[in-house]
């Protein structure tokens, strides 16, 4: 099991935790959309580091952005593994072959 997945499986843990003694549970209390929006923030964030150009920061901010995603995932049920298995499809497709593909 990698960080992502051991991530994964404690965010899943904190569902109907109680919100004051984890982080986790608090978000997922708030709902999906909050969820979301606190995605959005914390990408914003790794945007900004990224045109600043300073790695170790960069590096810090998009361990929060992989945190809240799988958060945000959790809080509409989709799991890890799914998003993982979408990868493993799309692996060795060429990415304009994948995107005409969608239609």
């Amino acid at each position: 099991m990698n960080a992502l997945e051991r991530l994964a499986a404690t965010v899943e843990s904190r569902r109907g935790a109680d919100p004051e003694s984890s982080w986790t549970a608090k978000l997922l209390s708030k709902g999906p959309e909050k969820c979301a929006e606190k995605f959005g923030e914390e990408a914003v964030e790794a945007i900004i580091e990224a045109v600043r150009g300073d790695r170790a920061r960069l590096a810090s901010e998009a361990a929060d952005v992989l945190y809240h995603l799988i958060v945000m995932l959790a809080a509409r049920d989709v799991r890890l593994a799914d998003v993982l298995a979408e990868l493993e499809r799309r692996e060795g497709v060429s990415g304009i072959a994948e995107k005409a593909a969608r239609g």
